[in-house]
């Protein structure tokens, strides 16, 4: 049986005020990583816990902050509703935010994700994804739900190695398919990625978001469909179960 709430024993607890309940009354069924893009891990603490954001932006916060040398911060409680996701979806939940639990890694979006860093990461996860009987493939990033929008954690981030050990999922090595763009979609789909409503040039930017995600590569982002993308889409939806998408 899941918990009813958990602060963690190794983190600092520093409460933020922008919390709220789940909406959808449930348990947190997802996690989502972000990367800060600021230049230090105290400043995006102090963002994080602000009740009164810079003019134009809105509050927000996080459940879990960790900085470049691994230190963690917790800011939410694991049952409450943190203020990470904002507007974006991923498979059948259209309210990311009732249904995730946030990690933000201090990043300046610019340079590598620092040994100490992922060493924290590694040892958060198993026990967030054992509480709440969260699966790897539930495991995405920022840029994943939100693709018209933001690019976090970004193509320095290393989900290969999340994948190996069993907290992330990543395709198995192989060659191509043919290239089929209706199946390619279908793919996409079934792996969670949602099409922002009234953005232009909807196919090259799902093609972008799952490129950034299972190939690394910005570099690759504007060139067309190819059969490698086929295979790796192909691979990665066959290991999550059909979903209705419900938009909860």
């Amino acid at each position: 049986m899941a918990p009813t709430g958990f602060r963690h024993p190794d983190a600092c607890w520093h409460p933020s005020p922008n919390v709220n309940h789940r909406r959808h009354g449930g348990d947190p069924d997802m996690v989502v990583i972000h990367h800060t893009a600021m230049l230090t891990a105290e400043a995006a603490l102090e963002r994080l816990c602000s009740p009164d954001p810079p003019v134009g932006l809105p509050p927000v916060s996080c459940h879990y902050l960790i900085s470049e040398s691994g230190r963690l911060w917790q800011m939410v409680d694991e049952i409450d509703r943190g203020w990470h996701a904002g507007q974006g979806a991923w498979g059948d939940v259209g309210e990311v935010n009732s249904h995730s639990i946030g990690i933000e890694l201090a990043n300046t979006a610019l340079h590598p994700y620092p040994e100490p860093q992922m060493r924290t990461l590694e040892a958060l996860l198993p026990g967030i994804l054992a509480r709440w009987s969260i699966p790897p493939e539930r495991v995405i990033g920022h840029s994943d739900m939100a693709p018209h929008r933001k690019s976090d954690p970004g193509p320095r981030f290393d989900w290969r190695r999340l994948a190996r050990i069993g907290l992330a999922v990543w395709p198995e090595d192989g060659g191509a398919a043919p290239v089929d763009r209706e199946q390619f979609h279908a793919d996409l789909a079934r792996i969670g990625y949602r099409r922002p409503e009234d953005v232009d040039a909807l196919d090259d930017l799902m093609l972008w978001a799952f490129r950034l995600r299972f190939r690394s590569s910005l570099a690759e982002a504007r060139t067309p469909l190819d059969g490698k993308d086929c295979r790796i889409a192909r691979d990665i939806a066959a290991r999550y179960p059909a979903r209705d998408l419900r938009g909860t």
